[in-house]
């Protein structure tokens, strides 16, 4: 999508993605940002140098932006217990981080959330949130079915959190609202089947997902950037369906809330493969788990850990929709790893671009592209570095 101006000149020309770029307050080198993954790094709950590392390396190697993730905005938010939450205490840590980032010449995000249904509870030493209740897989415990209270707390946590974070030296945050996390848990109809403010029609479901924007919006003013993780869909049956999901993005547009979005799809807790394409070992994704969860994904895990196959930008064609009917900023992500990608991500109109599997294996990628636009990423899209995350997040593949 290329603007023209009001005389009907020529369209202009879409930026390279090499050329700096604005996001709200914030002002970067290039359009490419290293999107959130878990790192696996923070066994308590802390910062240590390996997580600094992890993200200084891409910074380095020329990306505009890195993105630490997930720091959750209360204990029992985490995915599990080995994992950032934003406190006091990560303080030093995390502005540790920030600084050896910034000594790169690069910005640096952090990600912001609470895990809901997602979270291991067993793990936490805490039940996990969601909208309904029920049986929780990840952590063989029941979910508590949050309550207003529950939610305000959550609302104020992120707020927190986030100036927390610019207080730490971030240069923004993005809140996640996808992948079935407790906000997007209660925007997905299938998790939530509530009969009160939060639940019901669409307006309802989306209560929570933009209070949490607002919120952070009056803590942080345009101190640093804000952006979101959306869910376009949660690829399962009864989820979040596209056409909610621009309904979501047009009502945090319209509220000014974020800078931009980041658009994504899947279900971390009903169908992760959605969103992450290619290969997939069952064998290998079990491996990690304590047991019974072990032999419970080893026999079922093909109904959950289902194939898709990969292919170059695959959530492009989603995507377009919200960047025809948005004119909010828009981050595209999925199979994004080479110059032509990249262009194409550009001429569609979408303002950045963001990769995270191919600078597990390269970190310096993407100034080799920038060296050479012929270049290819070595990331063969095997899946392999997925089950690393709960011993450190890596490509088993590096030489």
């Amino acid at each position: 999508m290329t603007e023209a101006s009001e005389a009907g000149d020529a369209p202009r020309a879409a930026p390279d993605v090499f050329a700096p770029a604005r996001l709200g307050p914030l002002r970067l080198p290039n359009r490419i940002i290293k999107a959130a993954t878990f790192e696996g790094m923070a066994p308590d709950s802390l910062v240590t140098d390996e997580l600094i590392d992890y993200h200084r390396r891409p910074a380095a190697g020329g990306v505009a932006m890195t993105t630490v993730a997930y720091c959750g905005v209360v204990p029992e938010g985490r995915t599990h217990r080995g994992q950032l939450w934003m406190r006091p205490e990560a303080l030093p840590g995390l502005r540790r981080l920030t600084a050896a980032v910034h000594e790169t010449g690069a910005a640096v995000a952090v990600q912001l959330g609470h895990a809901g249904p997602v979270a291991d509870a067993r793990s936490n030493g805490a039940p996990a949130l969601s909208p309904m209740g029920g049986f929780n897989p990840v952590g063989l415990r029941r979910n508590r079915a949050a309550t207003a209270q529950d939610l305000h707390r959550v609302v104020e946590a992120h707020a927190h959190a986030a100036a927390l974070a610019a207080t730490a030296g971030f240069d923004a945050v993005e809140l996640h609202l996808g992948h079935n996390y407790l906000a997007s848990a209660f925007l997905s109809p299938r998790l939530n089947r509530r009969t009160d403010e939060y639940g019901g029609p669409l307006r309802h479901r989306a209560r929570l997902a933009l209070e949490i924007a607002a919120s952070v919006r009056r803590a942080l003013g345009d101190r640093i950037a804000i952006t979101a993780k959306l869910n376009m869909t949660d690829g399962v049956r009864g989820g979040l369906t596209p056409e909610d999901s621009l309904q979501v993005a047009g009502w945090l547009q319209e509220a000014g809330s974020v800078d931009a979005l980041t658009l994504t799809a899947g279900s971390s807790l009903l169908n992760p493969m959605y969103l992450f394409r290619g290969d997939v070992s069952v064998k290998e994704f079990a491996a990690p788990f304590p047991q019974p969860q072990r032999l419970g994904l080893r026999l079922l895990g093909r109904t959950f850990l289902r194939d898709y196959p990969y292919e170059p930008l695959y959530l492009l064609d989603k995507a377009l929709r919200f960047r025809r009917e948005l004119t909010l900023p828009l981050v595209l992500l999925g199979g994004v790893t080479d110059r032509d990608g990249m262009a194409r991500a550009m001429t569609e109109g979408f303002e950045f671009v963001a990769m995270a599997r191919a600078l597990l294996r390269e970190p310096d990628l993407v100034r080799r592209l920038r060296r050479d636009p012929s270049a290819r990423s070595r990331c063969i899209h095997c899946n392999r570095c997925v089950p690393t995350i709960y011993s450190g997040t890596h490509c088993p593949l590096i030489d």
